[in-house]
């Protein structure tokens, strides 16, 4: 389907974008198209990118909350999580691509179990997807099999389904969690499929504490021993690293995923983000799930980001809203390896439009500015993946079928 936007704000200038399949194929002034949105009063943006997130814990929100980390973990995350099926995933994740959609993303990044389930979510919303089952062996053999047998299951199941939107890639969840020798098999895995990797690293203090305790080293030492660390890592979190380790992160170009949100709720620590950004490190942004944020609102990730590095350095001038809007958009495009996070001639058209007529939204002094720090999810009036419209007038088919699905989704869990 061909798709006209009329006199859209793009930039500072009015200007028409033409979509034809999935591509901006031009932008300029242009007179026909199967499908015309009227952009006057609208701006362009590309649609966000999600770097580090678990989808299907849309199911968790508001479970457990204000408690550290490993009691978090421990006490009641993988106790629930050890009930659920490939069909509470799925509805889970058919929740949060609406919630995804609704807020202006239009890709993310996903580790979570019963994966096939968000993968089927994924390809029915209409949202891209880099996705990856996750693999936790707790240093136990027998385990460790069976994350490989289900990892590789899955990575030939996203194969199958034959969409170009939804990609695999392989899920270690941390140091803590995994041996060194499942470490170095998803490494020689990824290389093989060439695969991108996702991890949680340096979150905390003790998973660094531990990790030298457990291999002698701190866990990014540890991982370049052991031939870990690559371009295809994406580190989630990385908060607790010295500049020697940022360092080694950045010699060996892994992409880094800040989640501000997350890291502030579990009072984990706040990235060095200037530190990284010196060191030449490509950094995206991720809402982690919803169990630890408690939304997947990228809006709200931005300008967190924003403040807290701000108010952490004592310098108003660091990470401005710019840098926070490259972060959501083009850096996630640039981490996931994908041609998105711009909007360009011969992009992919992943891309939102902005309703200008937001009383948040004005005088419009600066419209980048305007996004990042007063926008909310409201002002977003269209999301366009792929070149298919999947909101317009803030209308998503089928939103209300997954909110009425997901009560009795909930209701069977907490009573199995």
């Amino acid at each position: 389907m061909s798709i006209l936007i009329k006199d859209v704000l793009l930039g500072g200038n009015e200007t028409d974008i033409y979509i034809e399949g999935n591509r901006i194929v031009e932008i300029g002034e242009k007179v026909e198209a199967e499908h015309v949105i009227d952009g006057r009063d609208k701006a362009a943006f590309p649609g966000f990118v999600n770097t580090h997130t678990h989808s299907a814990m849309t199911l968790l929100r508001g479970y457990a909350d204000d408690m550290r980390l490993h009691e978090w973990l421990q006490e009641k995350i993988w106790p629930l999580e050890a009930k659920l099926t490939e069909e509470d995933v799925y509805w889970g994740s058919k929740l949060a691509c609406l919630e995804m959609i609704k807020t202006g993303t239009t890709c993310f990044n996903d580790m979570y179990w019963h994966m096939k389930g968000t993968a089927k979510a994924a390809e029915e919303m209409g949202l891209r997807a880099v996705l990856a089952e996750s693999y936790i062996d707790l240093f136990r053999e027998d385990q460790a099999e069976q994350m490989k047998k289900n990892t590789l299951e899955f990575i030939d199941y996203v194969k199958e389904m034959k969409n170009d939107r939804v990609k695999a890639a392989l899920g270690p969840h941390a140091v803590y969690t995994m041996s060194k020798e499942s470490l170095q098999w998803v490494k020689e895995t990824a290389d093989k499929e060439e695969l991108l990797i996702h991890f949680h690293l340096a979150e905390t203090e003790k998973e660094n504490t531990d990790c030298k305790k457990m291999h002698g080293k701190r866990p990014v030492p540890f991982l370049e021993d052991i031939g870990f660390l690559s371009d295809r890592l994406i580190a989630a979190h990385s908060i607790w690293l010295t500049p020697k380790e940022i360092k080694t992160l950045a010699s060996h170009k892994v992409r880094i995923s800040h989640n501000p949100t997350s890291n502030l709720k579990l009072a984990s620590g706040i990235m060095p983000y200037q530190e990284m950004k010196k060191a030449g490190l490509i950094i995206s942004i991720g809402t982690d799930g919803c169990a630890s944020n408690n939304n997947l609102d990228m809006l709200e990730e931005m300008r967190t980001a924003a403040l807290i590095h701000k108010y952490s350095t004592m310098d108003p001038t660091v990470m401005p809203a710019g840098e926070a809007l490259e972060a959501a958009t083009l850096n996630g495009g640039r981490a996931l390896g994908l041609n998105i996070g711009d909007i360009r001639e011969d992009g992919l058209a992943d891309m939102i439009l902005i309703d200008l007529k937001k009383p948040e939204l004005s005088p419009g002094h600066n419209r980048v500015s305007d996004v990042v720090y007063s926008a909310n999810c409201s002002c977003i009036d269209t999301a366009i993946c792929d070149g298919k419209i999947l909101m317009e007038d803030r209308k998503v088919d089928g939103e209300d079928i997954i909110l009425d699905k997901i009560k009795s989704v909930i209701e069977d869990i907490i009573h199995r």
